[in-house]
């Protein structure tokens, strides 16, 4: 049997920009999604602890070093800039190995900057 369980997850980042006017996903450090292995065009649920709201969407690699967490399109309607965010993408895999599998955990500072 195959089930979805959590890959990894970035914790409590704060939107720094909101472009309504774009096509559509989350623009993320390239910093944090690497730590979080995620790669660029991954659909990813995003949860803001601000409001409530969860969604999902894909994520473009934002300039490494940068800080930088950009909902775009209509995501930009679900939190305002300073709001927190999870981000969290997931994996199918067997039961078996779900059950001993560890989630990356990334924990970045106030600034969005990994914590070294």
């Amino acid at each position: 049997m195959v089930i979805e369980v959590l890959k990894s997850k970035i914790h409590r980042v704060k939107v720094t920009q909101a472009e309504l006017n774009y096509v559509g996903s989350i623009t993320i450090d390239e910093d944090l999604i690497e730590a979080a292995d995620i790669i660029p065009n991954e659909k990813v649920q995003v949860v803001n602890n601000n409001n409530g709201a969860r969604f999902e969407t894909y994520v473009i690699k934002g300039e490494r070093g940068s800080g930088i967490v950009c909902l775009n399109g209509s995501c930009a309607r679900l939190a305002q800039v300073g709001d927190i965010l999870i981000v969290m993408s997931y994996a199918h895999m067997e039961k078996e190995e779900a059950k001993t599998y560890a989630p990356l955990l990334v924990f970045p500072d106030d600034n969005n900057m990994l914590i070294k």
